[in-house]
């Protein structure tokens, strides 16, 4: 009998949410096939069969929270279980007598599973409607390339029951008596506090619990990288800032290392990363995510601008590798365009840096020639490991990348 465990599929991973199943017990199973999705921290992914059989018991019921290690089923492999060769021919009569059965099986899976349909819808979205017993392929999705949302699933729960709102998750306190008055009902919605939402919040108490942050604060002018993107777009270049503020970083890591590198204290050594693998923190449905453009410095500016929108994309649709979201060795965070003008951001354990961009505004400067002049300007806020760097070199460091945006001339001598 073999027994398929859920494994560590990610950098820390500790435990899973089981979202639903793919085979049921009595199915037979081939090498690779997909058995169950299993929601971690970062993303959602298939654990498959590690062998031909067939599927004898499902041990772990769908929304269980498990840990690495937990077995969720057991398969029945073809080998062990293989009967005499008479056996064999009656067995292959008998499944070629039930295939017209089976594909009947099979069809009436098809429309009545939704994961077999693959329809379009967030793992809490499913949730959501398991828990309001809705049959999410009879939802009309509003999302992006017809995917359904939570609203769209409270939305058909509210026309089912003819007008009624039905509140996610709805729990009633009831009245309790106190002698002839009774207070009046309370109620609440909850929301589950498990899968991504649970994982985040486990990493950034970590995260703070462990590392003493420190946040370093500067103003960076934009104006003259502003006009720079001006003159690539005139020549069919539109690169985004993003793309520059991570080219930078990597010039800028390079020249101090100790921001590319993770304290293990175990073994009582700060290890500096040879190459610079930048994640980039995004907000998506499920939570948030960081998937990671690998060996940066490497990379022209217009490589770093289409993996990034690749990146971001794959995030928002929960279809992110485990390779693409593992491995970063620091972080940024560009909530600029959603309008922050400032924050104290939790670093990407067991990361040493993050940086955060803010909003770019135009404001009036005094320039060195005491003129006053509008300029765009940029908060960033530089947090960092004080157990591993100081002030100094956090100061010099956010300088380093303040003067490669300031002037984009001298960030591209710097290219590679």
């Amino acid at each position: 009998m073999i027994e398929v465990k859920l494994h560590d599929i990610g950098e820390g991973m500790t435990e899973g949410d089981i979202i639903s199943y793919l085979v049921k017990a009595g199915d037979n199973v081939s090498v690779d096939q997909p058995l169950v999705e299993v929601q971690t921290e970062k993303m959602v992914a298939e654990l498959t069969s590690p062998a031909n059989g067939t599927v004898k018991e499902i041990l772990i019921d769908t929304g269980r929270t498990i840990s690495v290690g937990t077995t969720i089923l057991t398969i029945s492999s073809d080998q062990q279980d293989a009967d005499p060769a008479p056996a064999k021919e009656e067995a292959a009569t008998s499944v070629a007598s039930d295939a017209p059965l089976q594909k009947s099986m099979i069809m009436e899976r098809q429309k009545t599973d939704p994961l077999s349909n693959r329809v379009k819808a967030a793992p809490y979205t499913r949730k959501i409607a398991r828990e309001n017993d809705v049959d999410i392929t009879l939802v009309e999705g509003t999302g992006r390339a017809g995917r359904i949302t939570v609203e769209d699933v409270l939305r058909y729960v509210e026309a089912k029951d003819n007008g009624h709102t039905t509140n996610i998750a709805h729990t009633e306190v009831p009245a309790v008596e106190t002698g002839a008055v009774s207070p009046p009902e309370e109620s609440f919605d909850t929301i589950p506090f498990k899968g991504r939402r649970k994982q985040i919040a486990m990493k950034m108490s970590q995260s703070l619990f462990t590392i003493p942050h420190v946040c370093h604060y500067e103003e960076v002018d934009m104006t003259e990288l502003l006009n720079f993107r001006k003159e690539l777009k005139a020549m069919d270049e539109n690169i985004s800032a993003a793309a520059f503020f991570i080219k930078a970083l990597a010039i800028a890591l390079k020249d101090y290392p100790i921001f590319n590198a993770k304290l293990d204290e175990e073994n009582e050594v700060i290890r500096l990363e040879k190459s610079v693998h930048m994640g980039i923190a995004a907000d998506a449905e499920e939570g948030l995510i960081v998937p990671v453009i690998r060996d940066a410095e490497k990379k022209s500016l217009r490589a770093i601008h289409q993996e990034m929108k690749e990146l971001t994309q794959k995030a928002k649709e929960n279809k992110l590798t485990v390779r693409e979201i593992t491995g970063s060795t620091f972080t940024i965070s560009n909530v600029g365009p959603m309008g922050s003008i400032g924050a104290t951001p939790i670093i990407n354990y067991p990361e040493t840096g993050l940086m955060a961009f803010h909003k770019t505004k135009k404001m009036p400067v005094v320039n060195e020639n005491d003129e006053i002049v509008i300029r765009s300007m940029m908060n960033v806020t530089m947090t960092f490991d004080h157990r591993v760097a100081d002030g100094g070199t956090a100061i010099a460091f956010t300088n380093r990348f303040k003067s490669l945006i300031e002037d984009p001339k001298k960030l591209m001598l710097e290219l590679v």
